[in-house]
Formats: structure tokens, C-alpha cells, sequence
């Protein structure tokens, strides 16, 4: 994927923690680039439907793309646009995942559904405007899972950008027991990336047409992830 080394003026200021959390922190994030790294080199990627979005980066227009939590660690491998930015929480889990895609290019502001939402819509806004594509998970931070929150249609309806709803799966995989089923790939597998129609939100869309978007977004959703799973069935 395209790095970006500069940090963007939006990011928030990383979040302090004692230094036992610091400590636990900066373990974890060294583990998992590292498992992330030897994963990128190893896994076999396929990527399916995906020409309407390839199209876009390659007019150099931005995009929003939207994922299920639980397929989170794919994600860093497959993204071919110029620069992007994703709205992370502010806890510990949070932080370990932003300092994590920082090495992979992808920038961050704080902030969820759940806490510091207005914040954290400010800087995704931000960094649209400074040409970033934005990476939203609708069912996080906390779940329920596969259940789309209505953020990624505020930020679409805001700024035009299309939504492409994306997934993704492994032949080879573990799937830990968490509340969003999180999937692990192992190294060497198949993994099959796939991609849904894009979805628009006009700028004076109604609360009743915004929800209809709502669905339309978790049934996109849903859909190609269980044919993503089907085909390694």
C-alpha cells in the first residue's frame, strides 16, 4: 500500500498512559506489526469485484471504504488508494491499533460511536478535505457485531464521497472467540478480498432515506462477506 510519512495536521495528539499501560502498549504493538509483516510477505490475495473502486483511485478520487471489525487485520494488505485515514478509539486497543497501521501509512484521529464521536467526525472531515480516503467500521468499536452504525452515512452525506462496502476471508484462519469474531489469518493462506457496489448518500438526504442507506450498507455488507467465507467453505 502507499505510505505517507508525514503526520497530517488533523490527527489528534497521541493519548498518554502511565508508563506500566505505555509499557504494555509499545509490547503489543511490536507484536503485532510484526505478525502483520510476516503475514504481508506470506498470504496469496485474490481480489473480487473490486474494478469500480480501482477506477476511483485511479482518477485520484476519494473514496470511504467500510468494513466488518472482525476482518480489521486484513485490511492494511489490500489498500491501493493514495492515502487514508481512519477514525480509531481512544482506550488502550485503540492506541495499539493506531500505532500499528502508522507503519503501514494509514493515519488516524481518536474517537468513536462511543466516545468522542463529534471529535473524531471533525477529523475525518479534516482529513477528506486534505485528500485522504476515510476508513470507517460500522459495527465498532464494541459491537453489535454486523450491525451497521449510521456514522459512515453522516461522513458520506457530508462529503460526497461514495461508500464501497469491503470485506474479506482465508482459507486458512483462526477465529477468536471475541464479541466481533475476530479473524486471524495464517501465514500462506488464501485470502480473498472482495468488494460491494458503491453506495451514495445525496447531501439533503432525509432522516427515513438515510436509515434506507443504513440497511442497504449492512446488507452489502453481509452479503459479500458470507460469499467471501462460502468460497473457502
Amino acid at each position: 500500500m502507499t505510505s505517507n510519512s508525514t503526520t497530517p495536521p488533523f490527527n489528534n495528539a497521541p493519548s498518554r498512559f502511565p508508563l506500566g499501560e505505555e509499557l504494555k502498549i509499545r509490547g503489543w504493538t511490536i507484536l503485532a506489526l510484526g505478525a502483520l509483516r510476516t503475514l504481508g510477505l506470506t498470504i496469496r490475495k485474490q481480489h473480487v469485484g473490486g474494478e469500480e473502486l480501482l477506477a476511483y483511485w485511479e482518477r485520484r478520487q476519494q473514496v470511504i471504504l467500510a468494513f466488518w471489525h472482525g476482518r480489521i487485520l486484513f485490511m492494511p494488505f489490500s489498500y491501493q488508494g493514495h492515502k487514508a485515514c481512519i477514525m480509531n478509539s481512544i482506550h488502550r486497543d485503540g492506541e495499539i491499533i493506531t500505532r500499528v497501521i502508522k507503519r503501514f501509512g494509514i493515519s488516524a484521529v481518536r474517537g468513536s460511536s462511543t466516545r468522542g464521536w463529534m471529535g473524531g467526525l471533525k477529523g475525518m472531515l479534516e482529513a477528506y478535505h486534505q485528500g485522504y480516503d476515510l476508513i470507517v467500521v460500522p459495527d465498532g468499536p464494541r459491537g453489535p457485531r454486523y450491525q451497521a452504525k449510521p456514522g459512515v452515512l453522516q461522513l458520506a452525506r457530508a462529503t460526497g464521497a461514495p461508500i464501497f462496502p469491503v470485506t474479506c476471508s482465508a482459507a486458512w484462519k483462526l477465529t477468536i472467540p471475541s464479541w466481533d469474531q475476530l479473524i486471524v489469518p495464517l501465514p500462506f493462506s488464501r485470502v480473498r478480498y472482495m468488494a460491494g457496489t458503491k453506495i451514495l448518500v445525496p447531501p439533503d438526504a432525509s432522516p427515513a432515506l438515510m436509515e434506507e442507506k443504513r440497511v442497504e450498507l449492512e446488507h452489502s455488507l453481509l452479503q459479500i462477506t458470507k460469499e467471501a467465507d462460502g468460497y473457502f467453505a
